[in-house]
């Protein structure tokens, strides 16, 4: 409707009308489980919302999307609904300095992710309710002014079903057969939430002593499916939880402010987490069912981090407008980091995020759609959008630059003082520099201009010329910019020079600590040092760049790469070797061939991850055509090589098991995926638990060898909601022109689905070994996208023009047919046009990558 989209200037309109008191909302669930007539579509919901009007005898409007309201009532005069609610907005004339708005609507439970998600479990028939938000889906659950600087306080009262138990942001208690709920801080309407069902529930409790004396207690509890509960290792969260807690009371100088911590892991999520306080959520895919490595336990205890970081930077202090969504986001990604190695057992959280998080970060700032760190967001669909790798990974790798730039002692005090200033308020950029040149005395403007309010990635690329002693007589370094952002930054970087021992080791023998500035900096520290075999320009990955690559340094990794000991510098190789490949500068076949040669001998398992998702899709989208089978083949060959040669039951031995499956394609490596799935063949040590075995089946579905039959009994034996999802996904993934007919209408054609099974369909749909099966799938993809993002929500929008552009029809056919969509469709949705530039942009680099890759061969 036209009214759910609201814009920035809507926004700072109402803000600067309005001023919110207080909200009581009550909730009528017990629908969910359902009368035997169908599936219940609606639940109540009765909304009292008290605020304040600077100009008595204006007019503003609340937000409400909702089938129908059975009442409205405006400083106890009646409203017709019908007069004043459009399905998404309620207009409130004749306002007085003092108001009350109640509304009694019903509202429409969620198959989507977004608003109050309803989720019927397989296995046992029950059901669970949640309420994701972010940005602005509070309004599809209760009425509200629905925008982040109109805070309030907040009373849940909650009706549910016998049996079940509810949770909300503040504590709550059962009487007379409703759950009611503690009045909260003042928050924003999208931090909300409401949980509710027959959950597994364990709890804990957190304390601290301040040096003051003052005690804090918060009560602890974790929750997730009943059908999860044998695979919930809850302890770990509490630890982690605890650990987090400890930090940021040590570096903040703020007690966590909202009471109690829960953290609920919930069925088909569409996030990773979201930082509700005292209730926090997460995809309950952070819950293992089989073996995973550290890598998983890593990223989840990140997660559990970055959230927790959000309490104080959000939740306490929360950005005025979508455009310093940075303000919370790029903060709680540094401190997930941060703290990760700072209070836990991964001491290595930086390679992880020097590894993958500033790849999504690289990506994302190469786009056409690539903005400042701070943005212009105009509405809700932008902001949505920019829930991106800019804002998450290139704000926090900023946000490392600046504790690098400033010290990190000046950048903590800053945060404490900005806390305290701000507390239940919202902030802009503004407010955020005022202190850091307070705590730093550094002029903070030209920094802030270059580094968030332009946006591009800049390149730093080593110059060394050496005397006739064989030593450095000068070593430069060149920064770089693209013409379309052509910003040269100030950047506080690590040079290393390496070279191999006698022992053949290649290691840092020296290292200077500069300000790079312009297009060229003299690095005078290093002159006279003996002559390097590597020069790595952001040693210790102090900046955001992307690294380049001397002639002397390439060949030494081409070479000696395995033998670089340093784990983080042989990350920070990788990276570089990476995006010189998704630059056209290094050949794709060249990228497999280092990983074929090194990965075995990576020790970092998250790292290992990612050169193999990396290694894939160099063969899938970077890879000369007609290379791609030879490609393919090697590496087949050498991922089963280092499976059989991994230690038996390692984590390494399991990484490479799953890279396996994803590569295997000829009859002789799917035979052995056949044979470890019917007991027929074992490699020592690695145990084919149920979601290995799903891993294991989705290719041999893919190449036929697994049939709806074969997939059915697959789903008997793990008749849960995750094999559920196995089960489609593989059941999509099938080479045969009648199930790909099918998967589309399912996702196109069809709103059947639930957000989960979507992902999923689209996810088994799209098979690199299936190109010229999906050939006939570009023309209908762009006859189609326009009315799917107009039909459906935004969520299920995205998904679908993200996941089905056809990426795999990679030629300049594809790609004029991009162009002559966008040429056709300039007044289309600014947001649908942004996804597709994205995916054309994504396809003439693979071009590019393919170009370079077939020159190889001459």
């Amino acid at each position: 409707m036209p009214g759910e989209n609201l814009s920035r200037d809507e926004a700072r309109e109402r803000a600067a009308l309005l001023a919110v008191d207080g909200y009581d909302v009550f909730l009528d669930v017990r629908s969910a489980v359902g009368d035997g007539n169908g599936e219940p579509r609606t639940f109540r919901s009765v909304t009292t919302i008290r605020f304040r009007c600077a100009e008595p005898g204006a007019a503003s409007f609340a937000d409400l999307i909702a089938p129908s309201v059975t009442a409205l009532s405006l400083n106890g005069r009646d409203l017709d609904p019908s007069e004043v609610f459009d399905g998404s907005r309620i207009l409130l004339e004749d306002l007085a300095a003092d108001n009350e708005l109640i509304v009694d609507a019903q509202c429409a439970y969620s198959r989507t992710g977004e608003g109050l998600h309803r989720f019927v479990d397989p296995e046992d028939g029950e059901v669970y309710l949640y309420t994701q938000y972010e940005p602005a889906d509070a309004r599809r659950v209760f009425a509200g002014f629905e925008q982040p600087d109109l805070k309030a306080p907040f009373r849940f009262e909650v009706r549910a079903p016998e049996g079940w138990t509810v949770w909300s942001n503040g504590v709550g208690e059962r009487t007379d057969g409703a759950w009611r709920f503690a009045e909260t801080k003042p928050i924003s309407t999208y931090i909300t939430c409401v949980v509710a069902g027959p959950y597994h529930y364990v709890t804990d409790s957190y304390t601290r002593t301040f040096d003051d004396g003052t005690k804090l207690e918060i009560p602890l509890g974790a929750m997730c499916r009943k059908g999860l509960a044998p695979y919930f290792d809850a302890d770990d969260v509490f630890l982690v939880t605890k650990q987090g807690l400890d930090f940021f009371h040590d570096h903040f100088d703020y007690p966590y402010p909202f009471g109690k911590y829960d953290q609920a892991f919930v069925p088909e999520y569409n996030l990773g987490a979201m930082e509700n306080p005292g209730l926090v959520t997460f995809k309950e895919e952070f819950i293992f069912r089989g073996k995973v490595t550290q890598a998983s336990y890593e990223n989840r205890a990140n997660v559990v981090l970055h959230e927790m970081a959000h309490m104080w930077f959000g939740d306490l202090v929360t950005m005025e407008w979508w455009d310093d969504l940075w303000l919370k986001e790029s903060f709680a990604d540094f401190m997930g980091a941060f703290s990760l190695v700072g209070a836990t057992r991964f001491k290595n959280g930086w390679i992880t995020f020097a590894n993958r998080r500033k790849a999504w970060a690289y990506r994302a700032d190469q786009l056409p759609s690539t903005h400042p760190v701070t943005a212009d967001i105009r509405d809700l669909q932008d902001a949505k959008l920019n829930f991106d790798g800019i804002t998450y990974a290139k704000g926090a790798s900023v946000l490392k630059q600046l504790v690098a730039y400033v010290g990190q002692d000046a950048f903590l005090e800053g945060a404490r003082r900005y806390f305290k200033r701000h507390a239940y308020g919202n902030t802009r950029l503004a407010d955020l520099l005022s202190v850091l040149e307070e705590t730093s005395g550094r002029d903070m403007a030209a920094w802030a201009r270059s580094w968030l309010q332009q946006a591009g990635v800049n390149s730093l690329t080593p110059q060394v010329l050496l005397d006739t002693q064989g030593r450095i007589d000068e070593l430069a370094v060149v920064q770089e910019a693209a013409e379309s952002h052509p910003e040269l930054r100030p950047h506080r970087v690590a040079i290393g020079l390496y070279r191999r021992t006698d022992a053949g080791a290649l290691e840092r023998y020296a290292r200077a600590e500069v300000d790079v500035h312009g297009a060229r900096t003299v690095v005078a520290e290093l002159a006279g040092a003996a002559a390097p075999e590597l020069v790595l320009v952001n040693d210790d990955d102090l900046t955001y760049c992307k690294i380049r690559l001397d002639e002397t340094s390439l060949d030494t990794l081409r070479q000696h790469l395995g033998a670089l000991t340093d784990p983080l510098a042989r990350a920070l190789c990788w990276s570089a070797l990476w995006n010189m490949t998704r630059d056209a500068l290094l050949p794709a076949r060249d990228f497999v061939d280092l990983v074929l040669r090194f990965a075995g001998r990576e020790s970092e398992i998250g790292v290992l991850q990612m050169l193999h998702a990396w290694a894939e899709s160099a063969l899938q989208h970077y890879a000369a055509p007609d290379w791609r089978e030879t490609g393919g083949r090697l590496l087949a060959e050498g991922a089963r090589r280092e499976l059989y040669d991994a230690e038996p039951g390692s984590e390494h031995q399991l990484a490479w098991a799953r890279f396996y499956a994803r590569v295997a394609e000829d009859p002789v490596g799917l035979k052995l995926l056949r044979d470890l799935l019917d007991g027929t063949a074992a490699i020592a040590g690695l145990d084919v638990d149920q979601e290995l075995r799903w891993a294991f089946l989705e290719p041999l579905a893919a190449h036929g060898g697994a049939d709806e039959k074969v997939l059915a009994a697959e789903l008997a034996r793990d008749d849960t909601a995750s094999g559920k999802r196995h089960q489609v996904r593989c059941l999509a993934a099938r080479p045969s022109q009648a199930v790909k007919a099918q998967a589309w209408a399912q996702v196109v054609e069809s709103d059947a689905l639930s957000n989960a099974l979507v992902e999923a369909t689209i996810a088994g749909f799209e098979q690199a070994s299936q190109r010229e099966l999906l050939a006939p799938y570009a023309e209908k993809y762009f006859a189609a996208i326009e009315r799917v993002w107009t039909e459906r929500s935004i969520q299920i929008g995205m998904d679908v023009v993200r996941g089905l552009f056809p990426a795999l029809q990679d030629s300049p056919e594809t790609l004029a047919a991009t162009d002559a969509w966008l040429a056709a469709h300039e007044g289309a949705a600014p947001a649908l046009r942004r996804l597709v530039l994205e995916a054309r942009d994504d396809l003439a680099r693979a071009l590019r990558g393919q170009a370079c890759d077939a020159a190889a061969e001459s």
